[in-house]
């Protein structure tokens, strides 16, 4: 579905030590939800708006549905959505008359209204005006938006950035359940968990360039400590030991304890997204 070579970008005139991006170079398949991670300034952004066609004086090759983004014409905006990571709204015009009015942007079938509204929970707040809206409701009514076309593809940017758990795990169950029907969809974001939890793959970017790619599952196999730590009670008191996870169910001591203390936490002593990011990186995310 998309397929980027040599990617090279700069805002301005300059040289190569100057550019923005720098040789990019990776592909995502139809259907798969492609994380790219990486701290401000990294160029996840700019990597995104010359994927959807607002920047097109790059070098090399970016091409989506097996078109050249550069040559695409207006028929392209058919077939994706967007979400940006700042909404934007008419704050005088209500829910409805925001997605009314962009709604009217398509030649194509749009999806209703009404379902889009409560698929993000703001159902209610349909007549209300945009001015009145929480920074959580804008960011919803921003992302419902980007399903307007009933896309292919689809680009978010910080998806639920600002947003309260309970409708954060809304969207994040919206993003797995549009992979389920087949749409493709590339997750700008800096939030390592919102990545591990939605991503087949994830492209770590620092600098304008990628450092690696991979699915998290990999990531955290190939760089994580294969170690458990067992956290028990004695005597009132919280205690831990750590053992190797080769042999485990022959190792004694473990099995010991496992019969014989009351047992707080047994888990594995994984990295995490951001321990292998700033491991492969020397960059935090922040």
């Amino acid at each position: 579905m998309i397929e980027v070579k040599n990617l090279n970008f700069t805002y301005g005139k300059g040289s190569k030590n100057s550019l923005t991006l720098k040789d990019i170079n990776f592909t995502i398949n139809k259907g798969e939800i492609f994380g790219f991670l990486g701290p401000s300034g990294a160029g996840k952004s700019t990597t995104q708006k010359i994927i959807i066609g607002i920047l097109k004086n790059y070098l090399g090759s970016v091409k989506v549905m097996g078109k050249e983004v550069r040559n695409v014409k207006e028929d392209y905006y058919e077939k994706i959505g967007v979400s940006f990571e700042l909404p934007n709204l008419y704050s005088k015009f209500t829910a409805s008359e925001n997605l009314s009015f962009f709604r009217g942007m398509y030649k194509g079938e749009t999806e209703d209204i009404n379902k889009l509204l409560a698929m993000v929970n703001l159902e209610n707040y349909s007549n209300k005006k945009v001015s009145d809206f929480s920074k959580g409701m804008k960011m919803r009514l921003n992302f419902c938006r980007a399903f307007l076309n009933n896309p292919e593809i689809i680009f978010l940017d910080e998806p639920t950035s600002g947003l309260d758990p309970l409708n954060a795990k809304n969207i994040k169950d919206i993003i797995l359940q549009k992979k389920e029907e087949g749409k493709t969809i590339f997750l700008t974001t800096h939030n390592m968990n919102v990545a591990e939890e939605l991503c087949d793959r994830v492209a770590f970017i620092v600098d304008g360039r990628i450092k690696l790619i991979d699915s998290p599952r990999n990531l955290k196999i190939r760089k994580g400590s294969k170690n458990i730590k067992v956290e028990y009670k004695e005597d009132g008191v919280i205690k831990e030991e750590i053992f190797t996870m080769e042999s485990i169910g022959c190792n004694n001591d473990f099995l010991k304890i496992i019969k014989e203390k009351k047992i707080e936490r047994i888990f594995t002593m994984e990295a995490t997204l951001e321990d292998i990011f700033i491991e492969v990186t020397g960059r935090s995310l922040s």
